[in-house]
């Protein structure tokens, strides 16, 4: 067996191992103050099977709901005089607190761009979790007592600012669900992923097997599953030096 086989099996087995035992259905409680922008990117493709399967509950909540006054604020202007609005503590607090009185939370997520960055690794581990709350800022950010005392991790999907955390919200959330026993097809897929076992993955291709002059690897039409196998070890490793060399550098 080729180090990166063995190597990847070592990496793969722990978290595909505890993945079988858990068989639960997840919830997943989004807190917004726009959740029109998480209803297409959650109601179709796999994370869509899988709410129709039960295997995850998934609610969005507008923080509009526990909103301050009769206009129902959630944001006001921020103490030092900087400019843009602030999302307030209050209505964070009671939407939490009232969501709590039902359940236990494994985890109370704050999409924040200086956060932990998502990879794969973290989204594994989420997977196997029941209850999550996941908190998406919008203006300015959030008063900074959220994260204090009510927030319980943070996490970005890169150096970069956007204009919320509906986005990050349902891209971590996608990256979760998709690891769900049952919400793919073939359960082993996602194990094959890039970034599963620290690579990048090989590169796949499908009929016709020429096309425009252009073929695919001879290997992959040999039928013989050891060489199909040691080329994708090969490729994974190949392209992870060439595109993301930073992965190995730890190796």
């Amino acid at each position: 067996m080729r180090k990166t086989k063995l190597r990847r099996f070592c990496f793969l087995a722990p978290f595909w191992l505890n993945l079988q035992k858990y068989q639960f259905s997840m919830r997943i409680d989004i807190l917004t103050v726009v959740p029109e922008l998480l209803d297409s990117p959650l109601s179709h493709s796999i994370v869509g099977r899988a709410r129709k399967k039960g295997l995850v509950e998934i609610h969005v909540h507008n923080l509009r709901e526990f909103g301050i006054g009769p206009r129902k604020n959630v944001d006001d202007y921020s103490y030092g005089g900087d400019a843009g609005m602030v999302m307030m503590v209050e209505p964070v607090f009671k939407m939490i607190e009232a969501l709590k009185k039902e359940r236990d939370y494994d985890e109370v997520i704050y999409m924040s761009p200086d956060g932990e960055i998502l990879d794969q690794a973290i989204s594994n581990e989420l997977s196997l979790k029941q209850n999550i709350i996941i908190l998406c800022g919008h203006y300015k950010g959030i008063d900074h007592r959220i994260r204090e005392h009510l927030v319980t991790r943070e996490i970005s999907v890169g150096n970069y600012v956007v204009s919320g955390g509906e986005i990050p919200a349902a891209l971590l959330a996608d990256s979760i669900v998709r690891l769900i026993p049952g919400a793919l097809t073939d359960e082993t897929s996602a194990l094959s992923d890039s970034f599963q076992d620290g690579l990048l993955s090989p590169p796949v291709y499908t009929r016709p097997a020429e096309f425009n002059g252009w073929k695919v690897p001879d290997v992959l039409l040999s039928g013989n599953p050891k060489l199909i196998r040691e080329w994708q070890d090969a490729q994974a490793l190949e392209r992870t030096k060439l595109l993301r060399p930073e992965l190995l550098e730890n190796e």
